[in-house]
């Protein structure tokens, strides 16, 4: 074909949708550019899967034990205070050490309690006390190996797919937790409770294979070792910087007032629907995993704060919506409507933390993340229930939605700086960016040489 008549280009609607659905689908670019994110993001997958196998598998040992719905909800008072004291030491450990010899020694760790786990259940007559035992010590090494996961990130991925990095790691996520107590529930029922715990004694032994390929990640020549004084330098710093202190009060206020999941079998019965209750406890992860499987937009958005504060305050009122119906279908809709928000927050807050917090206070402040997105669901439970006993159980769910919703609106007032925030000219954002810029420059100047 001559160059004088060059192919005609079809321009028709019909044309569109496909570029439109690939500007949808997840953005895969740290999935080809490192090896290591694509490992990390594998292990995490088939670890996560297992751990709710065990997440669904432990409360139900204890209650057939027990009989005692108060001795399933001490399982979140033994996990609470491991949360707190090792997620922040967790942090100091993850800026002073390797934090890959930090992943797999946990990951070791957690294998080890699965496989507890299993030796219990297969005596003649399963013990009680050690179920709470290994909740607290899988519950501290949770808190130290997160601020190390979440730290390694950001040295894996470029810096400009850092907001792709986090919605797949959403989606990983959400996978997990869609899945996970679907299968628990059919493993736990037909199987027994041996089989969901040597399924996640599985999962461990299969992550760890890929988590010992990635390569060492030492720490940086800032590096401090772990003290009380670290750990109150990661704290200052992260007082400084009002955009993320924005971040962590607005996940605090969504979590602590529009938490609903210990009122959902309440609301289940209300409703006269008990079948619905699974639907009700998947229908959040659902909505989580609909955007990270649609999430290739969220590359695109600049202004993360606005993206935080906004999604937060209509998590909450998707969360009053599902209060105030009185049909399961539509509750079902608006907990996934609130699912989806949630992870839009949480993708964005990801985002601002990755691309501004220097590689030195990374662990520390991932520390201070952890608390902000862990304490808030487990006081968020305590609200849901002493609202149901005072208020109902309808009246608790949609009274939290709303104060969910004035609250962040408070809290967008009062903190400027997060909704202004702009990661193309935040000068914390454009020092980190120059800063890793420099050292591949340097690294590829080396390579020549």
């Amino acid at each position: 074909m001559s160059a004088e008549h060059p192919p005609a280009v079809d321009r028709s609607p019909a044309a569109e949708p496909p570029s439109r659905l690939r500007a949808l689908l997840p953005d895969l670019s740290p999935w080809h550019s490192s090896a290591d994110f694509r490992r990390l993001w594998l292990a995490g997958l088939v670890t996560n899967f297992g751990s709710f196998l065990t997440f669904v598998a432990l409360p139900v040992q204890i209650k057939e034990l027990t009989g005692s719905a108060a001795a399933v909800g001490a399982i979140g008072a033994v996990e609470l205070v491991p949360l707190i004291v090792f997620g922040l030491y967790g942090g100091a450990l993850a800026d002073a050490l390797d934090k890959r010899k930090l992943i797999v020694r946990t990951e070791v760790g957690q294998g080890v309690l699965a496989g507890l786990l299993l030796v219990n259940a297969m005596l003649p007559e399963p013990m009680i006390w050690p179920l709470y035992v290994v909740a607290a010590l899988s519950a501290m090494l949770v808190s130290v190996q997160r601020p190390a996961l979440d730290s390694l990130w950001p040295r894996i991925v470029p810096h400009e797919q850092l907001p792709a990095a986090a919605s797949l790691n959403a989606l990983r996520w959400t996978v997990g937790g869609v899945a996970g107590p679907a299968v628990a529930g059919v493993v736990v029922a037909y199987a027994g409770l041996g089989w969901a715990y040597a399924a996640d004694l599985l999962t461990f032994a299969v992550s760890l294979v890929l988590l010992w390929r990635i390569a060492p990640s030492p720490a940086g020549l800032e590096a401090v070792k772990p003290s009380l004084t670290a750990i109150w330098a990661g704290a200052r710093y992260a007082w400084s910087r009002k955009e993320l202190l924005g971040t962590y009060a607005v996940d605090l206020a969504a979590m602590c007032l529009a938490m609903p999941l210990a009122v959902l079998p309440f609301l289940a019965d209300e409703l006269a629907a008990p079948w619905s209750l699974g639907l009700m406890y998947a229908a959040i992860p659902f909505g989580s995993m609909l955007i990270g499987l649609t999430g290739g937009w969220t590359s695109r958005i600049h202004r993360h704060g606005r993206m935080v504060a906004v999604s937060a305050a209509l998590w909450g009122a998707a969360i009053a919506c599902a209060g105030l119906t009185g049909n399961v279908w539509l509750v079902l809709l608006c907990l996934t409507v609130a699912g989806a928000c949630d992870m839009v927050s949480g993708i964005f807050r990801s985002a601002m933390w990755n691309q501004t917090i220097p590689d030195e206070l990374r662990g520390r402040l991932a520390g201070i993340e952890l608390l902000s997105y862990s304490v808030g669901p487990q006081l968020g439970q305590v609200r849901a229930g002493g609202g149901a006993a005072w208020l109902g159980v309808r009246a608790s769910v949609w009274s939290g939605g709303l104060l969910c919703v004035g609250a962040v609106g408070l809290l967008a007032l009062c903190l400027p700086k997060l909704m202004t925030y702009d990661v193309r000219t935040n000068p914390h954002a454009r020092a980190l960016r120059e800063r890793r810029e420099g050292m591949a420059g340097g690294a590829t100047a080396e390579a020549a040489a």
